[in-house]
């Protein structure tokens, strides 16, 4: 009579239990949660990067503007055009218009100047459509794990110089403060009423960076602190 042979062991034994407990991850879902692509790596603490952009605007001003002068202009030669093929005479305007351009250089000053200001105009409305817009609107890092595209929030910069600003005054010493936020750079200005100014700007450091962080700006931007002592 033979009894049951026990597990093996050795190496073979410990690669099949790892394989095995693998698989159980795999199957029942058990173990750590997945790294979203800003959550830190618990080994290197590293942070992944994410893309956030502020989201574009409208523009409703411009683009009703450009689409009223472009409807009045083909509405006026439309209608012109129309009235000389049913038998009546061409508008002054219109014959004004193509008396000069026929007898006009190309190198005079009228004709440079109209295809100057319609250059301008044209390469104005490319920027407006190739740029975002919302100044004063800072883009928010998402929460956890959401995708930048699905979920989207900004501040705006008055709001975060307010906020910036009340952490400043917090501080022992600061008599007063000047935060102006840009996307790239926050540039603070203090007044030292008394302590060591040293003191105070390290503090200050401190806990704009922290109010900074609390924000959660999206590219975090870079502290540009300046003191001064203020005795009067």
């Amino acid at each position: 009579m033979t009894s049951d042979p026990g597990p093996a062991a050795g190496p073979d034994a410990a690669a099949h239990s790892q394989h095995d407990a693998v698989a159980l991850t795999k199957k029942h879902g058990v173990g750590p949660p997945p790294r979203g692509p800003d959550m830190a790596d618990p080994a290197t603490g590293v942070r992944g990067r994410r893309t956030t952009h502020r989201p574009w605007s409208v523009r409703r001003t411009s683009a009703a503007l450009a689409a009223l002068v472009l409807t009045a202009a083909a509405g006026a030669a439309l209608w012109d055009a129309v009235a000389v093929r049913v038998g009546h005479h061409a508008a002054l305007w219109r014959s004004t218009l193509a008396d000069e351009l026929a007898s006009r250089p190309v190198g005079d000053v009228w004709i440079l100047t109209g295809a100057a200001v319609a250059a301008a105009l044209g390469l104005g409305l490319v920027v407006l459509a190739l740029t975002p817009g919302l100044r004063r609107a800072l883009a928010l890092r998402p929460p956890g794990n959401c995708p930048p595209r699905q979920l989207r929030a900004t501040l705006d910069r008055s709001g975060a110089a307010v906020l910036l600003r009340d952490a400043a005054m917090r501080v022992p010493g600061v008599g007063g403060a000047r935060i102006r936020v840009r996307r790239r750079r926050i540039k603070a200005r203090a007044d030292v009423r008394f302590r060591d100014p040293h003191q105070v700007h390290d503090d200050l450091v401190t806990v704009l960076r922290e109010e900074r962080d609390r924000l959660a700006l999206a590219p975090s931007p870079r502290l540009a602190v300046r003191v001064r002592q203020r005795t009067t």
